[in-house]
């Protein structure tokens, strides 16, 4: 596996990373023996960026992640996240990035994860009622403690990614993009760029929406949080569905699978990014590891950037994102 620098001093990983949250919830029903094998399959094929949060599950990715790197800890740059509150209520959702709470957020994921240190650690959403600066300073007591290696942001817009790198330098930042989403495209990623911070997309498949194995807004299935998306919403679905027979075509091309083609237009954007597409399958794994052997030729390219971006809004409530 090829290796990618996140930002200018932040770590070395893997030019594509691991995807965890569906392991524990959002989508259906999983099997943790399944993950925790993908996880050790990735580690096996050196793909060793690993992502969490402690909102997946409620603590329980966290857990399972730390089972799954038991005795392997020193192969994996490990990325963790904090600051979306869950209650017993599976749709309620807050934002917590109060000093007091950051501190509470890093030992209780150390606790689940099982280890001494993060690799990096995200804040999840940034809190509009406090301060960037404020969350920030907090984080960074976490770094000086040993706790944490690296700071990150996670849908952050460019003028918080500005305050909160001059308060500490933040490593990485992680936005959804992918051909379905390209809107990090116009300031998040050149701002990044410019102050020399790495760039981890997530969602890198359209929610797998561009690996074409969905025929309609019907195939979800039971607690699958695609069901409330509203770019797979029956309105807009069939919209939709010009992305995918785009990719398709470059992938028949290519002898690739779709995949492997929306992966590579993102890895393909620049060498300051890591996609971490996610999957509990180490199958479909393998598959997405494969990308990086992809190159797209310029055709290729021009195809893909004409057919545009998704129809439909990224989330049902998208008061959270881009702050």
């Amino acid at each position: 596996m090829q290796r990618r620098n996140l930002g200018e001093d932040g770590p070395e990983t893997s030019a594509i990373g691991l995807g965890c949250m569906g392991m524990s919830e959002f989508y259906g029903a999983s099997d943790e023996g399944e993950s925790v094998a993908t996880i050790h399959r990735a580690l096996d094929i050196g793909v060793n960026f690993i992502d969490t949060a402690d909102m997946y599950g409620r603590g329980a990715n966290e857990e399972l992640v730390g089972r799954a790197i038991a005795g392997r800890r020193e192969e994996v740059v490990l990325a963790t996240k904090f600051g979306i509150v869950r209650t017993d209520d599976p749709a309620e959702r807050g934002i917590d990035g109060r000093p007091e709470y950051v501190r509470d957020a890093i030992d209780g994921s150390l606790r689940r994860l099982g280890i001494d240190h993060v690799d990096l650690w995200y804040q999840h959403r940034v809190d509009p009622e406090v301060p960037i600066e404020e969350t920030v300073g907090a984080m960074a007591e976490a770094v000086e403690a040993g706790k944490v290696r690296y700071l990150g942001l996670s849908e952050a817009a460019a003028g918080t990614i500005r305050r909160a790198h001059e308060t500490h330098p933040i490593a990485a930042v992680q936005t959804e993009l992918s051909l379905w989403e390209r809107g990090a495209l116009e300031e998040v990623l050149p701002t990044c760029r410019e102050l020399g911070i790495g760039f981890v997309p997530y969602s890198p498949l359209g929610r797998g929406f561009l690996t074409g194995r969905f025929g309609s807004s019907s195939d979800f299935g039971t607690g699958d949080f695609r069901n409330n998306d509203p770019r797979m919403s029956e309105e807009n679905f069939d919209r939709n569905v010009r992305i995918v027979e785009a990719v398709r075509a470059v992938a028949d091309r290519r002898g690739a699978t779709p995949a492997q083609i929306a992966l590579a237009w993102v890895l393909a954007i620049g060498d300051d990014l890591v996609p971490i597409p996610g999957t509990r399958k180490a199958s479909r794994l393998e598959e997405n590891a494969g990308a990086a052997e992809v190159e797209l030729g310029d055709s290729d390219r021009e195809d893909l950037d004409a057919v545009g971006g998704a129809v439909g809004d990224r989330y049902a409530n998208m008061e959270t994102v881009n702050r």
